[in-house]
C-alpha cells in the first residue's frame, strides 16, 4: 500500500513538470522546502525508494548475467580443455572458476564433493582461474600439465592435493607432489611452461572477463552466476531450483 502511494506521488510530481517550469524562483524554493520537510517527517519513504531501486538493480543484474551466460555458453559448459567430473550425463551442469590459493575455494572444495556425490546427477566442470599471484599460476600450470600428460583421473587426484596444499607451490614441492602421485616430476614440470598450458589459462581469464567474474570461487549454473562462496545447503537449493526450471 505504501509503495503504491509512493509511486502515485512520483507520477503526480512527474506530470507537474511543465507547471514547475513556469514557477518563479521563490515558488520553486517554497516547493523544495515543502518536499524536504515532508521527507524529514516521513524518512521511511526514502528507505522504501532505495529498496525499490535495489530490487530493480538486482533484477537487471540477473538479466544481464543470463545474457552473458547465453552468449558464452559453449566456452562455459563445453570447452574440451576443462576437466568434467560428477555425472558427465547429468541434468544440471555446475561450473566452478577456482584458484588453489583461495581460502574460500578451499572451504568450498569438500562441500562441492559432497554435493556432487550425494546428488548423483550433476555434471561438474572446473575452470582453472589463477588470480592470486605467481604461486596460483604455478599450481594451475601443474594441474593442467598433469591432465595433458596423464589424463582426467590424474588431474582430479592432483587437483585434490593442490587445493589442500599448505606450503608454497614451488618447483620443489610440486616435483615431490608429482612423485607422490606416481608421475615423472621432470616431465610434469617441463610441460608446465608449454604453450597449450598457457593457452588454457589465458582463455579462462578472457572468459571470466567476459562474464564479469573477478574473484574466486565463482559458479555458473544454467543461466545464472554465483560470485563468491555459497554454503552447501544454499547451493543444494539452487541446484534443485535449476533442475525444476528444466
Amino acid at each position: 500500500m505504501r509503495r503504491f502511494a509512493l509511486t502515485a506521488a512520483l507520477l503526480t510530481a512527474t506530470s507537474a513538470l511543465p507547471a514547475l517550469a513556469e514557477m518563479t524562483a521563490e515558488e520553486k524554493a517554497d516547493l523544495r522546502a515543502e518536499i524536504r520537510a515532508y521527507l524529514l517527517e516521513n524518512p521511511e519513504i526514502l528507505v522504501e525508494a532505495m529498496s525499490v531501486l535495489q530490487e530493480r538493480e538486482a533484477i537487471a543484474a540477473l538479466g544481464r548475467d543470463a545474457l552473458l551466460v547465453q552468449t558464452n555458453a559453449a566456452d562455459i559448459f563445453a570447452s574440451p580443455t576443462d576437466w568434467v567430473g560428477g555425472n558427465p550425463e547429468g541434468d544440471v551442469t555446475l561450473v566452478e572458476f577456482m584458484d588453489y590459493r583461495c581460502s574460500y575455494c578451499r572451504k568450498a572444495h569438500p562441500e562441492l564433493a559432497d554435493l556432487v556425490a550425494s546428488d548423483g546427477n550433476i555434471r561438474f566442470v572446473i575452470k582453472e582461474f589463477p588470480i592470486l599471484g605467481e604461486p596460483s599460476l604455478f599450481a594451475s600450470q601443474f594441474a593442467i600439465s598433469v591432465r595433458l600428460l596423464y589424463g582426467d583421473d590424474a588431474y582430479k587426484a592432483a587437483h585434490d592435493k593442490l587445493i589442500m596444499l599448505r606450503g608454497e607451490p614451488t618447483a620443489e614441492t610440486l616435483g615431490q607432489l608429482a612423485t607422490e602421485l606416481g608421475h615423472d616430476p621432470a616431465a610434469v614440470l617441463a610441460r608446465m611452461g608449454a604453450e597449450d598450458v598457457k593457452a588454457i589459462i589465458t582463455a579462462n581469464h578472457a572468459l571470466a572477463k567476459e562474464l564479469e567474474i573477478s574473484g574466486t570461487p565463482a559458479f555458473v549454473l544454467k543461466d545464472q552466476m554465483l560470485r563468491g562462496y555459497v554454503p552447501l545447503d544454499e547451493l543444494r537449493g539452487i541446484v534443485e531450483d535449476a533442475r525444476k526450471d528444466g
